[in-house]
């Protein structure tokens, strides 16, 4: 197999095989998550076809199976599925095992800052069509789901997002080319602002912040409409 699909498998096997746990039980919000992710893995499948299209970003061969699904490799494909997964699990965990805890004062702050510095990124870095579309995607996803709809859920979404950070980095890490000679996902220099920790493009973190936010809000929101139906019968 691929160092890319070892690196998928290696970070579902946890997750997955702690979704039995009985204090969480993960497996039985499945019905709530796996519409969610599918409905978000196809924007997000359709916006790096274009990109990939585009060579906004593109994958080394040596580190994939070469099984492609249009100009994606399976497993760029899966990892809509699987990253989502990981994502969704951290939220539902840290839910059940740290009720209390809360992070109005840290949420808020955290919502003007994605809003500010996604816009002024967006528009400094018009023509960095990642910079752009990561930045501005995130400042807009906040200001329609914090500032407009003002979902509760927003808080613990921040305290899963801040401690997913951890496997994010390594994930994050291995596909960009910090432990290889190339990247398994590589990124023309015309499309990214330049700043990188250590080797992931700092737009990776609106990137991820785009993909996690709105399945969490649509995983809330058939997990809702579901307990409110059971509630009438």
């Amino acid at each position: 197999m691929s160092l890319y699909f070892w690196t998928l498998v290696l970070a579902f096997a946890g997750p997955f095989c702690l979704s039995f746990d009985k204090k969480v039980s993960f497996y039985k919000q499945w019905k709530f998550l796996f519409p969610a992710i599918l409905f978000v893995a196809l924007i997000f499948i359709i916006w790096d076809e274009y990109f990939t299209i585009r060579g906004i970003w593109g994958f080394t061969p040596a580190y994939i199976q070469e099984i492609y699904i249009g100009h994606l490799p399976l497993e760029e494909v899966l990892f809509f599925f699987i990253v989502p997964y990981n994502c969704v699990f951290i939220y539902v965990v840290l839910n059940a095992y740290f009720p209390t805890i809360t992070l109005t004062k840290a949420s808020k702050l955290f919502a003007f800052f994605f809003v500010l510095s996604g816009f002024v990124f967006s528009t400094w870095f018009l023509d960095n069509w990642y910079t752009s579309a990561a930045c501005g995607a995130s400042a807009i996803l906040t200001v329609g789901l914090y500032f407009i709809s003002k979902v509760r859920w927003y808080e613990r979404f921040v305290f899963a997002y801040l401690v997913a950070l951890l496997p994010f980095l390594i994930v994050n890490g291995i596909l960009t080319g910090m432990f290889t000679e190339n990247p398994v996902v590589w990124y023309n220099e015309n499309h990214i602002m330049g700043i990188r920790i250590g080797t992931i493009p700092f737009e990776d973190l609106y990137y991820n912040y785009c993909l996690f936010l709105p399945i969490i809000g649509l995983y809330e929101w058939i997990r809702n409409r579901s307990t409110r139906i059971n509630a009438h019968k």
